[in-house]
């Protein structure tokens, strides 16, 4: 797998947002970080990937593929 082949790899603050940052995150996908886990749990979004004790990340290339999912269902 060729360096461009890989998924980028987002945290939570990348999908959500997080307007407290310097400078702010702009949201992927503008809901709360509890609804986030929520939709986790119940299989709505993407699994997490963890890392390591404090990490937890999402592929890009699925979250990418749930705001398309999401756009088309409300069309």
């Amino acid at each position: 797998m060729t360096e461009t082949d890989m998924p980028r790899l987002l945290r939570l603050k990348q999908i959500v947002g997080d307007p407290k940052s310097d400078p702010p995150i702009e949201p992927i996908i503008p809901i709360s970080k509890s609804s986030w886990w929520e939709g986790v749990k119940s299989g709505r979004y993407p699994q997490a990937i963890k890392l390591s004790a404090n990490t937890t990340v999402w592929r890009e290339d699925e979250v990418r593929a749930l705001v398309a999912k999401i756009i088309q269902s409300s069309q």
